[in-house]
């Protein structure tokens, strides 16, 4: 009776963090609420692994507190020692971990299954951890090169060479070939398997491992959000695998519900790209443009301005939009970028922020910046809600975008990112692009708009820069 009774309590357990999962979840999907979603996610982790390892006696108590602070530990100085601009290579680095840890766990319990009971693996444990191992190891390795990626340690241009797609089926097929292998395991090589700790599956996470650096590598820049939220999909999906193998429920629902909303983010930013999921794996975009087409639109037609003509623009702005881009979380801006909305905003200025769902390196980057320095929620605005609206607008200021304003997307069918939605500024009446130079965005082509009439180009470090315009501007009151 009490065996019953503790083995209800666990499945309560389980039930109470699978509704902590999904509360969690839905509490991430708003900026207001995502630190409360965390922090109840956190929660229902914490009960899922408590009562597994308590239950099932893999550790004592002991070791269980001493784990869990020892991760605390690294947590808390991770969270305080890595910048703002790093967090997407930190979240690429958690979604490999993520990864891997799931096919060792899975080739783990195949070699504890071998010692213990030998013979051949039941089809349901060999088929979950074949799956588990493939997509636990591709993430783990893919992971890794996107954040080589973001962090500037790898190129950031789409690296191609000869017969990649062949290379990357070939990989494919010896890893799938490993795994039928180690669910059909034939009187062949019987012996061999359960003399030799598991091969088959050892060949399986080698050829999957070279598959996820294969797979990344050819992959530009621009497409580095998408390849997050997929690869965060990939984790998630390796996770649910890998509760099949252990018998898991807490761990399925986990992993189903990461492996869901990565794969809905992905899309979602794929469109907000014009690309499908193919284009962005195999398309190699963030081909760099020659020097000779980046005069051809900019010799003769750049117009500079300063820290003080910006100030006169805003002194006589009714409507003033701020689009921030990667170069604003580079130079770490925000706080001067929010001083400055806020000064507008007590003169009874109209100020919003246009944020471009693939603005950064990683979905909602921008969204985490500005609420990292207390810019109120109601003023960010999504590309569908802003864009009517710069018709209306007096000044935009651009601080560190590129690829996310540029009219080619509209204007150009051959353009490597024609048919994306873009922000529309040069619809506003001036706009002031704040980059350290005209070097092009992640997708390696020109931008027209820093060309324009209206269009005035504000050199320098997007921080400095902006807190020379916020000192400009409480100088003038």
């Amino acid at each position: 009776m009490v065996e019953v009774l503790s083995e209800q309590v666990v499945r309560l357990a389980y039930l109470l963090s699978a509704v902590l999962f999904i509360q969690g979840l839905r509490d991430m999907t708003h900026p207001r609420t995502a630190v409360r979603g965390n922090l109840v996610s956190a929660v229902g982790m914490l009960i899922a692994v408590g009562v597994t390892v308590l239950w099932f006696e893999i550790i004592s108590p002991v070791v269980l507190i001493g784990g869990l602070i020892v991760g605390g530990l690294v947590g808390a100085w991770l969270a305080v020692r890595v910048e703002m601009t790093q967090m997407p290579q930190l979240v690429g680095v958690f979604n490999g971990f993520g990864g891997g840890a799931s096919a060792l766990v899975a080739g783990a319990e195949l070699v504890e299954f071998q010692a213990a009971a030998g013979g051949s693996f039941p089809l349901e444990l060999a088929v979950a951890a074949a799956v588990s191992g493939i997509i636990g190891a591709v993430t783990l390795f893919g992971s890794m090169v996107a954040a080589g990626k973001l962090h500037g340690v790898i190129s950031t241009g789409a690296v191609r060479y000869s017969g990649e797609h062949a290379v990357k089926a070939a990989l494919l097929l010896v890893a799938v070939v490993a795994g039928i292998y180690l669910v059909v395991q034939p009187d062949l090589l019987s012996a061999y398997l359960h003399a030799a700790w598991v091969p088959p599956y050892w060949v399986l996470i080698l050829a999957a491992s070279v598959l996820g650096v294969m797979l990344v590598i050819p992959i530009g820049g621009a497409d580095m959000p998408v390849v997050i939220a997929l690869l965060n999909s990939y984790s998630g999906l390796a996770a649910a695998g890998t509760g099949f193998v252990l018998n898991n429920t807490a761990l399925i629902i986990a992993g189903t519900l990461v492996g869901a909303a990565g794969m809905i983010l992905t899309v979602i930013m794929c469109d907000a790209m014009n690309r499908s999921l193919t284009n962005v794996l195999f398309g190699g975009f963030g081909e760099v443009a020659t020097p000779e087409e980046m005069d051809e639109i900019y010799e003769g037609n750049i117009t500079e301005t300063s820290p003080e003509e910006l100030e006169m623009l805003l002194d006589t702005a009714g409507r003033v939009v701020i689009v921030p881009g990667y170069g604003m979380a580079v130079a770490q801006a925000q706080h001067a970028v929010a001083e400055l909305a806020e000064l507008l905003d007590a003169d009874g200025v109209d100020v919003a922020f246009g944020i471009h769902p693939v603005a950064g390196r990683m979905p909602g980057h921008m969204n985490v910046l500005l609420a990292e320095a207390d810019v109120p929620y109601d003023m960010m605005k999504e590309l569908t809600e802003i864009n009517p609206t710069f018709s209306q607008t007096d000044v935009v200021i651009v601080i560190g975008a590129n690829d996310v304003v540029n009219p080619l997307a509209n204007e150009d069918d051959s353009s490597p990112i024609s048919g994306m939605p873009v922000l529309n500024v040069g619809e506003a009446d001036t706009v002031i692009v704040n980059k350290r130079s005209l070097s092009p965005g992640f997708s390696g082509i020109p931008n027209p708009l820093f060309a324009r009439a209206n269009t005035y180009m504000l050199f320098g470090d997007g921080k400095e820069s902006m807190q020379d315009v916020v000192n400009e501007y409480k100088d003038s009151r």
